[in-house]
C-alpha cells in the first residue's frame, strides 16, 4: 500500500472512531434524515443556518466506516461555509467519488475519498452525508436515500 493510501486510510479510520460534530443541535432550523440501504447507513443531519451561511451542523446515526467518516469529514468542511459554497463542494466531491476528473487539491481534508470511486458500492456510503445536506437544505421531508 502507497504512503499517500495509508495515510488516506488512517484519516478515515480516525473520523470513524471519533467523529467531528457527533450531536444533536437544539438550534438546527434544518433537519434531514438519510439511509443507504445497500449498507445500512443511517443518519440525521441537523443543520443551523443563519440567512445563507451554515453556522453550525451536526449528525448521528450508525454505518460502516466509509460512511461515518464521510459525514464527519463532511460537517467539519461546510461549517462557516454559504449554501451555495456547501452545494458546489457537494457537487465537486460527488465527481471525485463517481471517477470524474477533479481537481483534488480544492477538496482538502475530503481528498481521502478518492479512492472510493473503485468501489462502487462504496461510492453510496461515501456521498449519503451530502445527499442528506442538500435535502436538509432544500427543506424536502421524508428521507434522503443513495438509492
Amino acid at each position: 500500500m502507497s504512503a499517500i493510501n495509508e495515510l488516506y486510510q488512517e484519516v478515515i479510520l480516525d473520523h470513524n472512531k471519533r467523529p467531528r460534530n457527533y450531536q444533536t443541535l437544539p438550534e438546527a432550523n434544518c433537519q434531514a434524515k438519510g439511509h443507504n440501504p445497500l449498507c445500512g447507513d443511517q443518519l440525521t443531519l441537523y443543520v443551523d443556518v443563519e440567512g445563507d451561511v451554515i453556522k453550525n451542523v451536526g449528525f448521528q446515526g450508525s454505518g460502516c466506516a466509509i460512511s461515518k467518516a464521510s459525514a464527519s469529514l463532511m460537517t467539519d468542511s461546510v461549517k462557516g461555509m454559504t449554501t451555495a459554497e456547501a452545494n458546489g463542494l457537494f457537487e465537486r466531491f460527488h465527481d471525485m467519488v463517481t471517477g470524474h476528473d477533479v481537481d483534488i487539491d480544492e477538496l482538502g481534508k475530503l481528498a481521502v475519498f478518492a479512492g472510493v470511486c473503485e468501489f462502487p458500492a462504496r461510492v453510496k456510503c461515501a456521498s449519503l452525508a451530502w445527499h442528506t445536506l442538500r435535502t436538509a437544505l432544500e427543506g424536502q421531508h421524508g428521507t434522503a436515500t443513495t438509492e
